[in-house]
């Protein structure tokens, strides 16, 4: 099997690959990301997640690289990113229990030896239920909103106030597991 390489930092993305079994490295990008819309919420995550890619592929001699990129966008070519601080969380969280919002990961994979490389995205609608003040600031003592985009996780306590999604569920932990796999099967690694 050819050497995964995961161009991030992310807790949650490196959880979901060793969920699956899989071995793999973890090189952080370097690079900036946009964060302003051009055209699109889809092309912005592709960009962002085929920029980290290229980034961490020109570091290393082979295998295959993974970049990936997660935003939450509430309309208006508003974009809902990672918060900067606490009282940032509580703001975001009550945008976001206002109204559905979606979240985008884009996904790159790149193969250094061959050079192929694969772009694409996801995106899920996410609906909330309200929370108050003090749920809020309970939520915050249990999770930590600052690696997150939109700072709510799915998979833990952040599961009592998102009432429901359409689409793909480990989209919103940050890696759109399917889309993943069978990005990674064009390029000749088979996770089954």
């Amino acid at each position: 099997m050819k050497k995964l390489i995961l161009a991030s930092q992310s807790p949650q993305r490196r959880k979901l690959l060793k969920f699956l079994g899989l071995r793999f490295a973890v090189k952080p990008s370097r690079v900036q990301e946009v964060s302003k819309i051009k055209t699109t919420c889809s092309a912005l995550v592709q960009e962002n997640a085929l920029r980290k890619a290229f980034d961490v592929a020109s570091r290393v001699k082979n295998g295959v690289v993974i970049g990936a990129d997660t935003l939450v966008y509430v309309g208006n070519k508003r974009i809902v990113g990672k918060p900067r601080n606490l009282k940032d969380a509580r703001r975001i969280l009550k945008i976001l229990f206002s109204r559905p919002q979606w979240v985008y990961t884009g996904v790159a994979v790149i193969d250094v030896t061959t050079g192929k490389r694969i772009v694409d995205y996801e995106k899920t609608k996410v609906f909330m239920i309200s929370l108050t003040d003090k749920e809020i600031a309970q939520y915050h003592r249990r999770i930590n909103p600052f690696d997150k985009a939109g700072g709510f996780d799915i998979e833990g306590w952040g599961s009592i106030f998102i009432h429901r999604i359409e689409g793909c569920y480990s989209n919103v932990i940050g890696l759109p597991m399917a889309k993943l796999a069978s990005m990674l099967k064009k390029v000749g690694v088979s996770i089954l």
